[in-house]
């Protein structure tokens, strides 16, 4: 994620932490979902291994978002998708306990809602 991530989500009210600021930029991937299940907080990424949900399961935590974009996505694109997901209120409030996969276009939810 773009440095800006972070400051971008805060000043839309957002808590916001970022692995480089908790010294954990260079922990494993398993270290820090653990760390936000036991904090209670939305993992928010664009390492698509957190979206293999038999080894992330999503009801285990308060919700994971991968950013699926491409490896050359501009940190203004990735800025801009998070900022314009955040703002969608519905889907964040059936975040929690699921898996959010955002695309340029779309956010897919697993387990769908059910209707």
């Amino acid at each position: 994620m773009p440095r800006r991530a972070a400051p971008a989500l805060r000043g839309l009210g957002h808590d916001c932490l970022d692995v480089r600021d908790l010294q954990m930029r260079h922990a494993g991937d398993a270290e820090i979902a653990k760390y936000a299940k036991d904090h209670s907080l939305t993992l928010l990424t664009r390492d698509r291994d957190f979206g293999v949900q038999r080894n992330y399961p999503p009801q285990q935590y308060h919700g994971i978002v991968v950013m699926d974009l491409p490896d050359q996505a501009t940190a203004n694109l990735v800025v801009t998708l998070l900022i314009s997901f955040v703002k969608n209120q519905p889907v964040l409030d059936l975040l929690p306990g699921r898996l959010a996969i955002v695309k340029p276009g779309g956010i897919r939810l697993r387990p769908a809602p059910t209707e």
